[in-house]
């Protein structure tokens, strides 16, 4: 597979292009760099490109991304023409980028500063968006035309309402019936759950009769759908998921308006973080834009394999056989090249559960490694806990409860002795806070924190608890308990002993 280079030919229009990359290898920058060039040469003006992530978070910051690099641009243009400037009339110095849209006559150059510049005024109009936004945006836009109720709430979860209707369902399945129910209550939730997660996915066994247990269970699960539709429709409620199927319904025609519309809009699509595009999602991309806009998808197909976090590597390898051109992002700007060469002895070649998902090898941008004057100077270390450590002879097994106190304690000593040793990262002395530390377990990651303590190296855990389950949550308990009964008194004295009233026990 050959490297993606941004001074490649650009795509020929109307063709779709897979990039395959890494984790660091720059998935932004090259969207943004696409974005900066498409507009730079003329080719398509920034209200005709469509840019799709996943995730709010993941929108803004590509959003900001790309307006950054159309101001480097920009900048970069406005300066080569001054005659005092070191790189008059030249892109020496330059990224790859900036170089290949400095390298013109001054009238062309000129000419991209204006359209880089009339980008940036209208900046506020570029569709970078989720694909829920995406979606959303098109269903409004079609009006009557689209099976959608414009007066509808959009919720981002229905947990509430799928609890009603499996109480609702279960009792009325077996609440009189003779014989003991053929699943428990917990079952019939966890049945909901996964059919409601997952709308899309066809129930199997599908002819089972609905005597048997499996056959009751699948019984259960497609009235637990209808019923689900029928009562969204009658409140006014809106999924996620709903959005993607109203519109992926609405491109189904050949002659539809949805498809007439979207094609007008946008000529050139980017979607980023493509691995995480489940089967609806690439249905839609692909009514609407296959051999007729310019597709450009950036994904890592080695993340379409976790099923868990959302990924889905049949649909990736239905989009990838769709394109004609497959590049990679073959360099790591993030890791140093002694780590990124100890990982790919481990990896590269490695097929992950087909054939077509290969492991491909990456360079480093960062040649040497940054961290100087540490205990250990392997980049990549894998460390086991022996036999011997629990005087256990060849042959036994340690028990899962013996080792993880031992890995716990094992790792922060190892943290420890590391920024005790005075050792330097890019030129600056280790601190805590550049230490990370990844769990599969929440548990594993407590564990970790309490043996870091014992050191006396300050940990934080990020993320993974619950809310409720701090002490500020308690805090907001004793104040909110009081307010609701004031008259009595150990509500009230509670409460002020908390940080909102500050009182202590002896005022």
């Amino acid at each position: 597979m050959t490297p993606f280079s941004i001074a490649d030919p650009l795509p020929e229009a109307g063709t779709t292009t897979l990039l395959e990359a890494s984790a660091g290898t720059g998935k932004t920058w090259t969207i943004g760099a696409l974005v900066t060039r498409y507009v730079a040469e003329g080719v398509v003006e920034l209200g005709e490109m469509l840019v799709v992530t996943f995730g709010r978070a993941a929108s803004q910051e590509l959003r900001e991304r790309v307006r950054a690099q159309l101001v480097e641009a920009e900048r970069a243009l406005a300066a080569v023409d001054e005659p005092d400037h070191p790189d008059h009339g030249r892109g020496a110095g330059a990224s790859e980028l900036l170089a290949l849209l400095l390298d013109a006559e001054p009238a062309e150059r000129a000419a991209r500063r204006r359209r880089v510049r009339d980008a940036l005024a209208d900046f506020d109009a570029a569709t970078i968006a989720t694909t829920h936004q995406f979606c959303s945006l098109v269903l409004d836009s079609l009006g009557v035309a689209g099976d959608s109720d414009g007066q509808a709430t959009l919720v981002e979860n229905l947990d509430d309402l799928v609890a009603e209707v499996v109480d609702d369902l279960y009792l009325r399945a077996f609440a009189f019936a003779e014989s003991p129910p053929s699943f428990t209550r917990a079952e019939a939730g966890q049945i909901a759950r996964a059919v409601v997660a997952d709308p899309q996915a066809h129930l199997e066994p599908a002819d089972e009769p609905r005597d048997t247990p499996a056959g009751r269970k699948v019984s259960f699960a497609r009235a637990v759908r209808a019923e689900l539709e029928a009562r969204k429709r009658r409140l006014g409620l809106l999924s996620y998921d709903d959005l993607l199927s109203q519109l992926a319904d609405a491109l189904g025609p050949d002659d539809s308006l949805a498809r007439e519309r979207m094609r007008a809009r946008w000529q050139l699509v980017l979607v980023d973080e493509f691995q995480d595009t489940d089967p609806v999602q690439w249905q839609v991309l692909d009514r609407a834009f296959s051999g007729h806009a310019t597709m450009v998808l950036i994904g890592d197909p080695k993340q379409a394999i976790y099923a868990f976090r959302g990924g889905d590597v049949v649909t990736y390898l239905q989009a990838a056989a769709t394109a004609r051109r497959h590049q990679t992002l073959a360099t790591n700007w993030r890791s140093d090249a002694p780590l990124v060469g100890a990982v790919s002895r481990l990896l590269v070649g490695a097929e992950l559960g087909d054939e077509r998902i290969v492991v491909q090898p990456v360079e480093a941008h960062h040649q040497e490694s940054r961290l100087s004057g540490a205990p250990q100077s392997a980049p990549l270390r894998l460390r086991m806990v022996s036999r011997e450590t629990f005087g256990r002879g060849a042959g036994s097994t340690i028990a899962v409860g013996d080792a993880r106190p031992h890995i716990a304690t094992d790792l922060a000593h190892d943290v420890h002795n590391l920024l005790a040793s005075g050792a330097a990262f890019d030129g600056k002395v280790l601190q805590p806070s550049d230490v990370a530390v990844i769990c599969y377990r929440h548990a594993d990651l407590a564990a970790s924190q309490a043996a870091l303590h014992a050191v006396g190296v300050p940990a934080v855990i990020a993320g993974g608890g619950s809310v409720f389950a701090t002490p500020a949550a308690d805090d907001w308990l004793r104040l909110l308990e009081g307010l609701e009964q004031p008259h009595r008194s150990p509500r009230v004295r509670a409460a002020a002993l908390s940080p909102f009233l500050g009182f202590t026990a002896l005022a």
